[in-house]
This record gives C-alpha cells, structure tokens and sequence, in this order.
C-alpha cells in the first residue's frame, strides 16, 4: 500500500494552524497567560516547518537549516510553556535553557545536513518524546482530575508519536492517519481547555480570596454564581448549595418586587452603586448585619447583577461604641449633654405639631463639691450614680434623664397636657426632691443630699431648646441663691436678673485694669468711750460702662463667676498698703475688716497669701480682722477648719458678720477660732419699737459675753439704739449714728475731731 505524506502534512499544518491561532488569542485576551503564548509559537514553529519541508520550492540546504531551528523552537516553546504553565521559570533557567536549545540547533543542522531523509522521523520523535514529558507533568503535578486525563492523552499521543519512526511505516494507513489525527485535535482541545480553566482558576480563586462575598444573579434573581465567602456568611456548606437559589430565600426580609427594584434597576457602569443595609437571619438562629451593593450589567444579551455581600458586624459594633461615646454618660450611664439637646429639639418639634408641651428640670446637687472632695472623686462618681438611679424611679417610660454636667442633671418631661404643664412638672420636682433626701450607702459611707431644681416648660417660658435650657437653668439659679433644697419656677423677672448678671459679669473683668474700684472705711467706735477702734473696708466699683453699681449687685456675681478671688486679692493688697500708711498717724492701732467669701478662704494658698502680703508691707496681724458669713461656716468644710486654725496661728482675728439671719446655729460658735460677732443691722433697727427684737438683741449679746467674744452691732441709726446696745453690755457700734462710709482720708479726718 503506497503511503502519502502530503495528504497527512495538509491535516498536521490545519490542525497547527488552528491551535497556534487560539492559544495565541488566548494570549491576547489574558496577556499574563504566557504558557498559551509559547504553546502558540511552538504550534506555529511545527506548522511552518511542515510547510517548509513539503511546500518549499527552497532547496534541500536551506529546508534543513529552517525545518531544524523552527523543530528547535518548537521544542522551546513547549517546555517554555509548559514551565510557565507550572509557575514560571526559576532564577536562572531561562539562560541556561537558551544556551541547550541553541547548541540542539546547530547539532540538529549538521545532522540533518547530511541525513537529511531522518527529518520526518526525528521531529515526529523528539515531538513524542516532548509531549510524554508535558503529560507526565500534567498527570502528576496537578490534583484536579481532569488535568491528569488531560496528561494521560498526551503521554498516548506521545507514545503513538513514538511509534511511527520506530515502526518505520505503519501497514494500515488510513488507521494510522485517523489515530493521529484525532490525538492531535485531543489534545489541541485540552490545551485551550487548560488555558481555560487556569484563567477561570484564577478568576474564582480570586473573589474566593476576596473578604466580601459575591453573587452574580439572573434576572429572575436566581444565583448563577458565587464565591466561598458568600457561601460562609449566609451558612451554607459549598457554593452548589447557593447555585439557583432565589434572593429572597436566602434574604427572607426582601420581596422579589423590592429584590428587583434594588439589583435591577440601575445603569450598566453608573458611576454610583446602589446600597442596601439589612439584618439577615442565619439558618443556625443567629443574625449578620450585612451591606449590599449591586452592579447590574449585561452578558450577551443577558441582563446580570454582580452582589456583593458586606460583613459590618465589627462597623456596626464601632458604630454603637461612637453612639455610647456620644450619646451617653460614661459616669452614669445615663443621657449626656449631646443626647438630651438632640432629643429636646425633636420633643419640641413635637410639642409643636401636636399641640402638646413640655418641660425641663434643671437639677443641681447643693454641696457636691464639698463630697468629691471629702471622700474623693471615686466617691463623687458613685454618688452621682446612685442619685441618677434614685431620680429615674420617678420618671415616665418616655421620660428623658440626662447628665448635663458635673453635678447637674437635666429630667425632659415630653407629652404633656398644657394647662397642666406647669403642675406635672413642679410635682414630679418636689417628688424627686424629697427622694434625693434619703440618705445613700456610698462606698461604706451614708450620704445625704439636697438639690436646687429649677423648672421652665414648654411653650410658657420658651419655644426653643437653647431658650428653655437657658431658663430652667436661670430657675434653679435662682433657688441656689436662697439656700438650695428648693423647686423654683421660671418667672421674667429672673431673666430680667440673669441678664443684669451677665451684663455685671462681662464689666467686672475689667474693673480692676480700668482702675474702677475704691474702698471706703465705716468706723467702729468703742460703745462706752466713743474712741475709734477698727473699721470695715467696704468695695466701691464706679463702672464705667454702667455707672455706679451696688455690692449687693455684683458682689453675688462675682461669687458665682470666680471674679471674688481676685477682688478679695485686691482688697487685702489696697487695706495693708493702706494701714501702712496709717502707722505715723493717730489711725496707726486701728483694726481693719475684710469680708472674705467662702470661694476666697479655701482657695489654695490663701494662708500663705496673706502672711506675705502682711510682711510686705509690715502690718501686725492682730492689726486685719477677717470677717465671715455664717454660710462659710454652716457648710462645715473641713479645709474652713484647716484655714480658721492657721489663721489663729497667724494672729489675723475672725468676725461673723450678719449674725443671726439665714442659717444661725448656736451649734457651730464653739467649734470655729471666732473672736467677734456682728449683730445684723435687722436686729438693731426695731430694738426701739419691738420688745421681740430687743430680747433677741440682748440674748446674743449675753451669749457673747458668756463664749468670751466681742461684739459689735451693725445698723446703729439714733442716739436710743446705742443707749439700749450700751446699756446690754455690746462693746462697738458701727452704722450712721457714729459715720457713714468714707474714703481713707475722710476717715483720719473723722478721726482727728474724735480726740478734739
């Protein structure tokens, strides 16, 4: 049977043809897919030496030369791709391996020069060789199966490549012809396949490596594809288990409706992605905050949405931290300022719509300071829980508790009838005030507590937040300033105060640099003799942006803002400058009085202040009497008693002024280092008309005598008060009877006509 090599030669190079143009597309399409290139070239290299060796009209020579470096280059190229296929070349090797395939062309030249008729069969054999070599790498260097059914065939077309020059010339042909035809378009197939597959290979290991899950749906909203991550948010095993499952299984709250509206209906690459939060119920009971976002987009024709599934288990945990930070008190774990001023503004936005009211209970713990620090600031925070716990048990469900700050609390009453706003309200403040008495178990320690509360209500006293807060505020101020432990409701004529103090306040701060306070003296003289012992230094502040304003006006607000510290400061800095200068005149032994506020008296280094300023300007201490409000001492600060005794040291004599008003009490004379009572003027002046008055005044003054104390009365008006005082036994007086108040000058004047 007579054999005809061209008939095959015509088949080898279609079949070449077509596989160096596919894998080399393959190429082009996924660039870093450079085993499919050189797989390609090697293809073309055996397809144009076939052509060469059976078309050429070149001669014999120039057939060997080309047929042996296009055999060398497709041997190249399918080991190249083949090592590319697994990974890549090693440092190196690529050298290595140009210069072995350069010396096999110049063998291959010489060899096929002079054998030329050898060609045919060694290519067919090298080739065989080459292809026993890619499928054994394929069958043993991959665990997925169908690679290894890929190798087998090719270790098959490699052993049947083998066969023909060893058997020289099969006897049957056409059988021959057909084997191989078909192992060449074989594995020609299960090269494309395996370019492929290793370009979806890479595509799934990737979204599967990704940390959001994935899904692309139908347009029915059936799953066509997912990844792994998709597969282990949602609770199932393996992504056959997702496969043509409908959306709104695997999300129960979506309807297909709201399910298309949402994947389907944006625009193929819109610059903005679609959004969706739910809370999705897992099969195993739990449930999985998740984000959505969607991406419809068209496949050949068809219209598909990429899903991609977001894990804000750990944003929505941050998120509820950001709230509890600012949202919440850290100390009492109730409402802070941000949260009740957010909520107050949509109560009144409420209020407004609906016709109802509401109102604010502005709630200041009296003496807290004095606690936080007695027992320390631990103390302080367990008793500010412990009040807030006390207060809630009084407050509506839809009641809103909040701590303002420090010691201040503020309680929103929403929903509230309006003829009854004010009554509901001060009701639920007496109840929170009487429950704030009980006595509190604070670290092994029993409290009791008092507060000021001041009540506005909504829309009476403001139809805004910042307007109602202010008010309320202004209310418990204003119970503050009787003594605390009271309910006060807001009236126009606090914030018509309030507004006189804020006015006060900004023009005190420039009253020392403006050089616009003075002092004047008032004299004391001695009851029995007349001769002027001591004086009180009285502040005088001539402003000039409101004129001439009374202590009793802006001394309170000084107070309030801290501003006393720095008038006491200066007034003890102006008596001795002034006493200084007295010492060459008659007024050289003339005691001199300061008022001191508490705020002034426990401030740190206040004892020390003193002694220098006395050493500065060489005044004796027994030369300054400080004079005290029985608040100061009511308060039972241990630190008052700490500076009361320095100032014994010290020399500096004490007086309580005012004595008998506000917060009298007998209890606390013996215990404090005073030298002086001051009977208020509020006895003195009806001591003429109300036997009443004249048996308190006398009873103090007895009292006096008997702790040893001196005493002056305050007030003292006619010649009949200073009979009646003098005849009790009292040994100063002080008021216009004897002289009004007076500049330094003034008073040595006064002074000299006494001893006239």
């Amino acid at each position: 049977m007579n054999i005809d090599p061209i008939q095959y030669a015509y088949i080898s190079i279609v079949a070449d043809g077509i596989l160096s143009i596919i894998m080399i597309f393959q190429w082009l399409v996924a660039r870093k897919e450079k085993h499919a290139l050189f797989w390609g070239i090697a293809q073309l290299a055996f397809m144009t030496s076939t052509l060469i060796w059976y078309f050429s009209a070149m001669s014999q020579d120039m057939r060997v030369a080309f047929c042996a470096l296009l055999n060398v280059i497709f041997l190249a190229g399918h080991w190249g791709g083949t090592r590319f296929f697994f990974g890549g070349l090693r440092p190196g090797e690529g050298k290595r391996a140009l210069w072995i395939f350069a010396t096999l062309a110049i063998i291959l030249q010489i060899w096929w020069h002079y054998v030329p008729s050898v060609l045919p069969r060694a290519s067919t054999f090298i080739l065989g060789m080459l292809l026993i070599w890619i499928g054994f790498k394929l069958a043993r260097g991959r665990d997925h199966q169908r690679y290894r059914v890929l190798g087998l065939a090719l270790i098959l077309r490699g052993l049947f490549n083998l066969s023909c020059p060893l058997l020289l010339i099969p006897e049957h042909y056409q059988e021959t012809f057909l084997m191989a035809t078909s192992a060449k378009f074989l594995t020609i197939l299960g090269m494309i396949y395996a370019v492929q597959h290793e370009i979806a290979q890479r595509y799934i290991h990737t979204i599967d490596s990704l940390s959001n899950g994935f899904l692309i749906l139908d347009k029915g909203g059936y799953v066509d594809v997912a990844n792994q991550r998709s597969v282990r948010l949602l609770g199932y095993d393996s992504t056959l288990d997702l496969i043509e499952k409908s959306i709104t299984t695997l999300m129960p709250d979506l309807t297909l409706q709201r399910a298309n509206d949402f994947f389907f209906n944006g625009k193929d690459g819109a610059s903005h992605v679609p959004t969706l939060e739910i809370t999705l119920p897992l099969r195993n009971g739990n449930t999985l905050p998740l984000e959505i976002q969607c991406s419809p987009y068209i496949e050949r024709g068809r219209l598909f949405c990429l899903v991609q599934l977001i894990d804000i288990t750990e944003r929505k945990k941050k998120d509820a931290q950001l709230y509890q930070a600012a949202h919440v008190d850290p100390v009492t774990g109730f409402a802070n300022r941000h949260a009740l001023v957010q909520q107050l503004a949509l109560v009144i936005a409420h209020a407004n719509q609906s016709g109802h009211g509401c109102a604010l209970l502005f709630i200041d713990l009296d003496k807290f300071k004095r606690i936080n620090d007695t027992f320390g600031h631990l103390a302080g925070d367990e008793l500010l829980r412990k009040v807030a716990q006390q207060m809630q048990k009084f407050l509506r469900c839809n009641d809103m508790l909040a701590r303002f700050g420090g010691d201040e609390f503020i309680v929103l009453l929403p929903d509230l009838a309006r003829d009854e706003c004010i009554d509901q309200a001060s009701d639920c403040a007496l109840r929170i005030l009487t429950a704030l008495r009980q006595p509190l178990d604070v670290l092994q320690h029993v409290l009791g507590m008092s507060a000021s509360i001041g009540v506005a209500c909504h829309p009476m006293h403001g139809t805004d937040a910042e307007t109602l807060l202010r008010n309320a505020d202004i209310a418990m101020y204003a119970g503050k300033k009787t003594g605390g432990n009271t309910v006060s409701l807001f009236d126009e004529t606090m914030n018509a105060a309030s507004e006189d103090a804020l006015a006060i306040d900004g023009a005190l701060r420039q009253a020392i640099t403006g050089n616009e306070l003075e002092l004047h003296y008032q004299a004391i003289t001695d009851c029995r003799s007349g001769e002027l012992k001591k004086a009180e230094a009285l502040l005088r502040w001539n402003s000039a942006v409101l004129g001439p304003i009374s202590p009793d006006r802006f001394i309170p607000v000084s107070e309030d803002s801290g501003m006393i510290i720095e008038l006491g400061n200066w007034v003890l800095n102006q008596v001795c400058h002034q006493a200084s200068q007295w010492k060459s005149s008659i007024l050289s032994e003339i005691i001199i009085g300061i008022n001191v506020s508490s705020r002034q008296l426990i401030a740190p280094g206040f004892v020390s202040q003193l002694r220098t300023t006395l050493a500065r300007f060489d005044l004796p201490p027994r030369l300054l009497e400080l004079e005290l409000t029985e608040r100061v001492l009511i308060d039972d600060n241990p630190k008052v008693h700490a500076v009361l005794e320095q100032l014994l040291v010290l020399g500096v004599s004490i007086s309580l002024d005012d004595f008998g008003t506000g917060y009298s009490s007998l209890s606390y004379l013996p215990r404090f280092p005073i030298q002086t009572l001051k009977i208020d003027r509020s006895f003195v002046m009806n001591i003429e008309q109300s036997e009443r008055s004249r048996k308190l005044t006398h009873t103090i003054i007895l009292m006096g005598h008997s702790l040893g104390l001196e005493l002056i009365a305050e007030g003292v008006e006619t010649a009949e008060q200073a009979d009646i005082l003098r005849q009790m036994g009292c040994h100063y007086l002080q008021g216009y009877l004897i002289a009004r108040p007076s500049t330094a000058d003034e008073l040595l004047r006064f002074a000299g006509t006494l001893r006239r």
